[in-house]
């Protein structure tokens, strides 16, 4: 069974007055061995959302040239949902494949509200990177600080790259 890696930026974290402005998504198999990775799918939004955007989004999209490359594309959120629909069909049959990510239950939450037709082929499973990394550190802090360490570049492909290498660890160490 494939597994669904879902990176998404977002103006905020909360869903009924933020919105999308990047996804990506990596398919890999159940070896995590990666069969397909999308482009960094960059939505439009307006000025007006950009200029309510959360302070902690402004600064980091602000850096990464995120905002300025959100002003500048011409994909709304509609067909975004429809590319990445398009993009995982031929690899996840509806409703088998689990959606993955660091934290990824705030990122279903913007997809239920912003993404139906992606919504309509996922899975109800979830395999939450980062409740694996919270584990780690109460269960054995001292292998902490051999996750991974991230980037930090806070864009969506790369979030989701560093997922898959985050969940390769894991599988390592778990001798899985």
């Amino acid at each position: 069974m494939n597994t669904i890696l879902y990176g998404l930026m977002m103006t905020g974290l909360d869903c009924n007055h933020h919105t999308l402005i990047e996804a990506a998504i990596i398919i890999t198999d159940k070896n995590l061995k990666v069969l397909a990775e999308s482009p960094n799918i960059i939505i439009h939004q307006s000025d007006k959302v950009l200029e309510n955007m959360e302070e902690w989004s402004k600064k980091h999209h602000g850096i990464s040239g995120l905002t300025e490359n959100v002003r500048k594309s011409n994909i709304s959120i509609e067909q975004a949902d429809q590319m990445l629909y398009e993009f995982i069909k031929p690899f996840a049959p509806k409703g088998v494949c689990p959606l993955a990510g660091n934290s990824i239950h705030m990122d279903r939450t913007f997809i239920r509200k912003y993404m139906p037709k992606l919504e309509s082929h996922l899975s109800y499973r979830l395999i939450d990177v980062s409740t694996l990394k919270e584990l780690l550190k109460r269960w054995k802090p001292e292998l902490a600080n051999e996750v991974p360490i991230k980037s930090g570049k806070h864009r969506a492909l790369d979030d989701i790259k560093e997922s898959v290498q985050e969940l390769q660890f894991y599988k390592s160490y778990l001798n899985l």
